[in-house]
């Protein structure tokens, strides 16, 4: 070989090498500074169209600055509230009106009916951001000052200031949890030294980059990160660029085997690897993009940003693993290298499960179908109507205890009324009409917190805070919220609109099942497009959305008898079924992808049944060891205390593991070994001549007696 072509095939790996280490050296830092740009403002949970969305933007003519209120609940330890502690608990209020981050502004301390609590308002400002924790601590100390009562703060301060804690630290926990796992599981599985590391490098500098433009776009407002966003990036973007680095040296140890040119067995791995990969990341890229279609804006937030992550993912896997690896060649894998004798004998479990299906193909496919279709039945017993506040956290937070000894001693709804803006001249007419109203405790007019105030006016408009008889969050509050809205509806002239925090609750729940009708079809059709165009088939692709759309619903199933009965939950957000949805199809039709694109090549060579079965055999272990890492990435959502991603968590996780093991395993194998042939309509396969290397032989492809070596796991 010539000395120029020997330097350039040094030369252009190891250039990718540097570029890589230098944009991880550049961009390495920013998957920790995500949270100066995110924002946990539960304005970003509010549908775009709804009701309560135009309310939430007609309030703000009536508060000079936006305002974000602490509610302050006192409980007396030894019986009735005492006039000192009524005069110790006013006075705390106008102390905590002028804490750093207050607005001088507090209500007086009102008792409640049975004489035994009082409560408050303090006013902060709505700009704090990060530091509204510091704010709600310091109001916190003042109003603790007043002896022989417990004290509690509620309301959307308390509440974020609990998220801002739940998310703190999210990027170095999170990460290193995740990355740990990983590490665990690759050194487990591939007894390798140097491989688990050079795959979790490529995922970390995948997140790196992917962070980094993710934050400059946030800066420039062009996309909208938060807590939740931020932590599934991370998972995202680990998950996937590990299992495509996984796919890729596998099959470079496949080729390793059979060819001892390290160069032209990489050539061969990467163009055989990179359709898969690609279109297994254009898959999940595509499918996250679908989010846009969402009337939610936390929805659509992760739409661009996930994509974007994937991008990251693919381009290192196909960039920097491919050049580690063939610059290490056989030393990659060390100490387990892998030997240059022509292909090692098939052996262990793979063998047996591919087996089975070439035994009993439909025996298999029935007991599987059975095994998914009673999981699935359950899937409509899935509560996803939303979770009260007490179960927003996995572990009680003060804001959620401060909520239960408000409604214990006040009306349901205190402290988080219905509002209702409606046009000034008819204000009287609405205000009667809202007062009639069965589950409305009062109603009174907005005065800019001046007690005796007259209501206060803006653009001819004016604000009713309507006290719900029901706690904020439970369905009776919600039905509530129906019937004012029909009330105050039908005032003749009164154009008046109700929103507040149960209103918004509603339509959040009403706007996820328009989502979902939407979403779900169209990431559907996107996915089968996609393996149209892969497969080049159209049987093939029913198929195979129709095996991942069946493995979402039994995962769904086991989701409705495992949350209330095992962890405690009573139901889950409404965007949970549709986030399960997106992750589980499109990263569940990733194996599926990565198995029968290698069904496709031996079905070439071999004919269809015998295709699948080394395509089985060839893809079971690598497939299994991604899916395996995929389900241990998301399940390190655990370590963050907040119940929607914990079941997004376990959707995930469980998922992934029942399409690894059972759908692309067992089902999917047997199905196609039992159609044959026509698994390929309307085109038939032909077999197609070995690939050749650079140097005009077929680098060592196997023939059809040689056998198939088996995967990682065996």
């Amino acid at each position: 070989m010539p000395r120029s072509t020997r330097r350039t095939r040094f030369l252009i790996p190891l250039l990718l090498l540097v570029a890589w280490l230098g944009l991880g050296g550049a961009f390495g830092s920013y998957a920790g500074k995500l949270g100066e740009v995110s924002s946990n403002d539960s304005a970003a949970f509010l549908p775009k169209s709804a009701e309560s969305t135009e309310v939430a933007r007609l309030r703000k003519a009536f508060e000079a600055d936006a305002t974000l209120p602490v509610i302050v609940v006192w409980e007396a330890k030894d019986g009735k509230v005492t006039e000192a502690q009524r005069g110790a608990a006013a006075a705390a209020l106008q102390a905590a009106a002028h804490v750093p981050g207050g607005t001088g502004s507090a209500s007086p301390a009102l008792p409640s009916e049975d004489g035994r609590a009082l409560s408050g308002v303090v006013a902060l400002r709505g700009d704090l951001g990060r530091t509204v924790g510091d704010s709600v601590d310091a109001v916190r100390a003042e109003v603790g000052k007043v002896e022989g009562a417990n004290v509690g703060l509620a309301g959307p301060a308390a509440i974020q200031s609990d998220l801002a804690g739940a998310f703190a630290g999210i990027d170095g926990i999170l990460l290193g949890v995740a990355l740990g796992v990983v590490l665990v599981i690759l050194l487990a599985v591939y007894r390798s030294v140097l491989l688990p590391f050079l795959v979790i490098l490529g995922a970390v500098f995948a997140l790196g980059v992917s962070c980094a433009i993710v934050y400059v776009l946030a800066q420039h407002g062009v996309v909208r990160v938060d807590g939740q966003v931020q932590g599934l990036l991370s998972i995202l973007v680990i998950g996937a660029a590990t299992d495509y680095a996984l796919l890729l040296s596998a099959r470079f140890r496949e080729e390793l085997q059979r060819n001892p040119d390290r160069w032209a067995a990489m050539r061969i791995a990467w163009r055989r690897s990179v359709e898969p990969i690609a279109a297994s990341g254009l898959t999940v890229a595509l499918g996250l993009l679908v989010l846009l279609l969402s009337d939610l804006t936390n929805n659509r937030a992760l739409g661009p940003v996930g994509a974007i992550g994937i991008v990251c993912a693919v381009l290192s896997a196909l960039t920097f693993l491919p050049a580690a690896l063939v610059l290490l060649g056989r030393g990659a894998y060390w100490p387990a290298r892998p030997p240059a004798d022509g292909g090692t004998p098939v052996h262990g479990i793979w063998r047996r499960v591919a087996g089975l299906v070439g035994r009993r193909p439909r025996a298999t496919w029935a007991v599987a179908l059975a095994v998914l279709a009673a999981c699935a039945a359950f899937a409509p017993t899935l509560n996803a109507q939303g979770v009260p506040q007490s179960e927003l956290f996995i572990k009680k937070q003060p804001s959620v205890t401060a909520q239960q000894m408000l409604s214990a001693h006040f009306p349901g709804g205190s402290g988080n009324p219905a509002l209702v803006i409606t046009d000034g001249a008819a204000a009287e007419r609405v205000r009667a009409a809202a007062t009639a109203v069965p589950g409305v405790s009062s109603v009174q007019p907005y005065t800019g917190g001046a007690p005796g105030a007259a209501p206060r006016v803006a653009d001819g408009r004016v604000r009713l805070d309507a006290t719900l008889a029901d706690p904020a969050d439970s369905d009776a509050a919600m039905a509530t919220v129906q019937r004012l809205r029909a009330a105050v509806h039908a005032v003749p002239g009164a154009d008046a609109k109700v929103g507040g925090y149960t209103a918004q609750q509603y339509d959040t729940r009403m706007t996820a099942r328009h989502d979902r009708a939407v979403i779900i079809p169209v990431v559907l059709l996107c996915i089968l497009l996609i393996l149209i165009l892969l497969l080049r088939s159209l049987v093939a692709p029913l198929l195979l959305a129709a095996t991942v759309a069946l493995s979402y619903l039994a995962t769904l199933g086991v989701s409705a008898i495992v949350f209330p009965h095992v962890f405690g939950f009573s139901g889950t957000d409404p965007s949970v079924p549709l986030y399960g949805y997106v992750f589980l199809v499109a990263l569940g039709v990733d194996y599926n992808i990565f198995l029968m694109t290698r069904v496709r090549e031996e079905s070439q060579r071999h004919g269809t049944r015998e295709g699948v079965l080394r395509g089985l055999t060839a893809t079971g272990g690598v497939i299994t060891s991604a899916g395996v890492v995929l389900a241990a990435t998301f399940a390190a959502l655990g370590v963050i205390p907040l119940a929607f991603l914990a079941q997004i968590a376990f959707i995930v996780a469980f998922g992934v593991l029942l399409d690894t093991l059972l759908v692309r395993s067992l089902l999917v194998p047997a199905l196609v070994y039992d159609l044959g042939e026509r698994t390929w309509w309307p085109v038939r396969l032909y077999p197609s001549r070995p690939e050749r290397d650079g140097n005009g032989d077929d680098g060592g492809e196997r023939r059809s007696s040689e056998p198939v070596p088996d995967g990682v796991i065996g």
